[in-house]
């Protein structure tokens, strides 16, 4: 009795008749979010007939105080969103510096920008074996909100929000480091 192996080629792209197809992930998921834009988009309004008199057009409003020409400036009595911009120009400030990664670096920026230094935190600049930390956050707490901002190599970028304080007070959670100079 011979046995007798029979074999059979595949053209290039064929897949095999017990094999499952498998579509690029990159596909599917490129679909699923068209799908995804699409359903979150609205459609335009119909435009309607008016017998109104044309608008003028707007005069260009006036700065804000968060803005003048020269930039941002603190807002004493403003909400921590009003000083985000002068915050966030801070440390856009430091982060292209020499120093972009001395934590007080940052504190001593913000201090001369008017934030209050008692309400700030910041991390270490070193891990505890000496070496140079992955991120560097610091805060400054803006009644019951924070500005904060994280740089490093882990980020890319600076990051700068306003969140909310936590409820011990505060806004860094984990170690920080005296802020004593």
């Amino acid at each position: 009795m011979s046995s007798r192996l029979v074999t059979r080629t595949r053209a290039v792209g064929e897949t095999p008749s017990h094999a499952p197809v498998r579509r690029p992930v990159a596909v599917v998921l490129a679909l699923s979010l068209g799908a995804l834009l699409s359903a979150c988009t609205q459609p335009s309004p119909e435009p309607t007939a008016s017998t109104a008199a044309p608008s003028t057009p707007a005069v260009s409003p006036t700065p804000t105080p968060t803005q003048t020409s020269t930039g941002p400036v603190l807002v004493p009595d403003g909400t921590a969103e009003d000083n985000l911009p002068l915050f966030a120009q801070v440390v856009e400030t430091v982060w292209t510096s020499p120093d972009h990664a001395s934590g007080r670096a940052y504190i001593d920026a913000l201090v001369a920008a008017g934030f209050d230094k008692s309400a700030m935190q910041v991390t270490n600049d070193l891990t505890t074996i000496g070496d140079p930390a992955e991120s560097i956050q610091f805060s400054v707490l803006w009644g019951d909100e924070c500005l904060i901002g994280q740089v490093g190599p882990a980020t890319g970028e600076p990051v700068t929000v306003v969140m909310p304080a936590l409820a011990e007070g505060g806004c860094l959670i984990g170690n920080t480091r005296p802020i004593d100079w």
